[in-house]
């Protein structure tokens, strides 16, 4: 956030549960559909179904599933 901010761009918070109107002096925003609204891009932790009406302004992480619990080999 701070490296975007550096560079000048508005940052908004997507945060419901946040009592405050600010969080590091980037706007929080309650209502999702203004969020996605105001947005241009938005990052996100996970893909989920509140956005897929924006995938196309969405950036996340992807998420990889292992396949089995066994440790991997170490090298000695």
């Amino acid at each position: 956030m701070k490296r975007l901010k550096a560079k000048g761009v508005e940052v908004l918070l997507y945060e419901p549960l946040l009592a405050e109107d600010s969080f590091f002096h980037s706007e929080v925003v309650r209502d999702l559909d203004e969020f996605k609204r105001r947005s241009d891009v938005i990052v996100a932790n996970r893909r989920t179904p509140d956005i897929t009406d924006v995938a196309d302004k969405v950036y996340a992480r992807p998420v990889r599933q292992r396949l089995s619990r066994q440790p991997r080999a170490t090298r000695i």
